[in-house]
């Protein structure tokens, strides 16, 4: 059922010198949420003959009620990932079935068919890198979050190195554990947050990226747990902090390995050709109606175009626009070839993400979009005013307002494609705008505090 006879013996004879005794067949639901069954390796045949079962409606959003047939997870031989911290244990990324049919809910699914179709139409393929920010809290006797070093208390704690070496334990074997899978760790650092830090590797496939995104966190989590620590990726879990982001740098190359983003002879100096100029228009074009998907939490919101944290700057975006090496933009420019777009944030689906800002892209090369001259200037320090007399919009400021322009989008409604009973950006746009309707309902200490004498 799943690959060809060669790459299905190639998995098992890897796993067996491995000395792999479990497979985690994981896959997501629209949160990104993993889940997994644990299949032993005495049952290999029985994992790839048929995948494994899952009743959908109890695994997460994934369009199912408790009367539809089963989720099968149908595993992709290509995806093997052993567990380094512990032996015996790899994840197989799992495709969703039901009935024998690709499941048009599972966010995996619809970022292949995405992909599948940009190399038959065009021979092109996309490649992303992701920069994972995530904080390293405790909690203490009390039962509250704190940070996990209390120490770690500076106004301005970014690239600090006693920061970094108070944690060398957690960063190191981390690092450790993504050299070994061969992902490339480049570089660690303490990011502009208290207890913020980040972990880079080499970029890939989108598909690849976005299962290395899904383990990355899922072996964060599981290192800071043994540790006697909470690892996150929320967006905001500090309103005086930075938020955690999740930049998504992407560039197209054809299938023969040639990169399409590259001009050396760029007049306006970023070193980006044509194609890559128009891709940026059409992330510009639809940069709000994108932030439903790569900013998917009513606490997203909370991270983008606020006021200053304690360290003096926000780092996230507040304003839809492009440059070159500046960060108070959506899209930076960090050098010739790749756009990285610093809207997407840490809770986000990297598959949904993905295809998010590939269809939004690809739009833009379709009708051959122009993204005007690149924004120089601090954003941050212009009035509402004079951005606004440049035509530069601003983000959506709460997850209802993204989600009503999510789904006025044909670009994307077309992209995330049909589901049983309509189109599923509606089915995403019903589960977000429950989600944000219950955070909605909730009274907050802040609003006690604002109004509860007021009048």
């Amino acid at each position: 059922m799943t690959g060809t006879s060669d790459a299905r013996g190639e998995l098992k004879a890897r796993a067996e010198a491995d000395g792999i005794e479990f497979f985690l067949a994981m896959f997501v639901d629209m949160h990104g949420k993993p889940c997994a069954k644990a299949v032993p390796m005495s049952s290999f045949d029985l994992l790839m003959d048929g995948g494994a079962g899952f009743a959908g409606f109890a695994a997460g959003d994934l369009g199912q009620s408790p009367s539809d047939p089963d989720i099968t997870a149908v595993p992709d031989p290509a995806s093997y990932t052993r567990l380094p911290w512990k032996p015996g244990v790899a994840v197989l990324h799992c495709d969703p079935y039901v009935n024998g049919e690709p499941w048009p809910y599972g966010p995996r699914v619809i970022l292949k068919r995405q992909l599948d179709a940009l190399a038959k139409e065009r021979g092109w393929k996309l490649m992303t890198g992701v920069e994972a920010e995530y904080s390293l809290l405790r909690r203490g006797p009390d039962g509250k979050l704190g940070f996990a070093d209390p120490l770690d208390s500076s106004d301005k704690p970014c690239y600090e190195a006693k920061g970094l070496t108070r944690m060398w334990d957690f960063l190191s074997k981390l690092s450790s554990c993504m050299n070994q899978l061969g992902w490339g760790n480049y570089a660690n650092d303490h990011e502009d947050g208290n207890g913020q830090f980040e972990s880079n590797f080499v970029y890939s496939d989108a598909v690849t990226t976005a299962d290395r995104t899904i383990f990355f966190r899922y072996m964060v989590h599981m290192l800071a747990h043994e540790a006697g620590m909470t690892a996150t990726f929320m967006p905001k879990p500090f309103s005086s902090i930075t938020g955690n982001g999740l930049h998504m740098h992407q560039s197209l190359w054809t299938l023969q390995g040639d990169p399409l983003f590259v001009d050396d002879t760029d007049g306006r100096g970023l070193g980006l050709s044509k194609t890559a100029y128009h891709y940026i228009g059409g992330l510009i074009e639809h940069g709000r109606a994108t932030a439903g998907l790569i900013c998917p939490t009513v606490n997203s919101y909370k991270r983008i175009g606020v006021g200053k944290p304690s360290s003096g700057s926000t780092w996230a975006p507040a304003y839809v626009a492009y440059g070159g090496n500046n960060r108070t933009l959506m899209l930076r420019i960090p050098e010739g070839g790749r756009v990285e777009h610093r809207g997407v944030d840490g809770s986000a689906n990297p598959y949904l993400a993905s295809i998010a800002l590939l269809a939004a892209g690809l739009d833009g090369v379709n009708r051959e979009l122009e993204p005007g001259e690149p924004v120089r200037d601090n954003l941050f320090e212009l009035s509402p005013a004079e951005i606004a007399g440049r035509s530069i919009v601003h983000l959506p400021k709460t997850l209802d307002s993204a989600i009503t322009e999510l789904v006025a989008d044909p670009v994307l409604r077309a992209a995330l494609g049909k589901v049983p009973n309509g189109d599923y950006i509606d089915y995403y746009a019903e589960v977000k705008r429950a989600e944000f309707d219950a955070y909605h309902a909730a009274v907050s200490d802040w609003e006690i505090k604002r109004y509860l004498t007021l009048v």
